[in-house]
């Protein structure tokens, strides 16, 4: 049997701002992001196995995705620890959805820091070598970076 890839694309908004940026970037602004994930392993076969033919049901792909990442970027400022003005601006409002991160949100940073955080969320659960390949996260259509094994 093949290894196999396969792939969940999921969406999210939220906001950033490159604090250094040389261009628009540097300002508040959002995005359409979304995230592809991609999974390596062996097709399950064991029979009568609700994943049998899969390497991981899409469903549980998704379900992983969101609960680890997607539900927590998802209408949420990002903003880089180090970027204090904005920081402290943003913890003065009340409920204020805001994910503090260890690094500047560019798509790069972002698709390393969500392959960092998703990568001991897929584990070989089904003996079949299932592992994260890839992260790729779109800022826009036409924009992404490739976080990869």
């Amino acid at each position: 049997m093949p290894d196999m890839r396969i792939t969940r694309r999921l969406e999210f908004d939220a906001g950033h701002r490159i604090p250094n940026h040389a261009s628009q970037c540097r300002h508040l602004h959002g995005h359409r992001y979304a995230i592809e994930i991609t999974l390596s392993g062996k097709i399950i076969d064991t029979e009568g196995a609700s994943e049998q033919g899969m390497v991981m049901d899409f469903s549980e792909v998704k379900h992983i995705a969101r609960r680890m990442l997607v539900d927590h970027w998802d209408h949420a400022f990002l903003v880089y620890q180090g970027d204090q003005t904005v920081v402290e601006f943003l913890a003065g409002l009340p409920g204020h959805k805001t994910v503090v991160l260890p690094v500047v949100p560019t798509a790069e940073n972002l698709a390393a820091e969500a392959f960092r955080i998703l990568d001991t969320a897929y584990r070989d659960t089904y003996g079949n070598q299932l592992r994260l390949e890839r992260v790729r996260l779109f800022e826009t259509p036409n924009n992404w970076a490739d976080a990869v094994r």
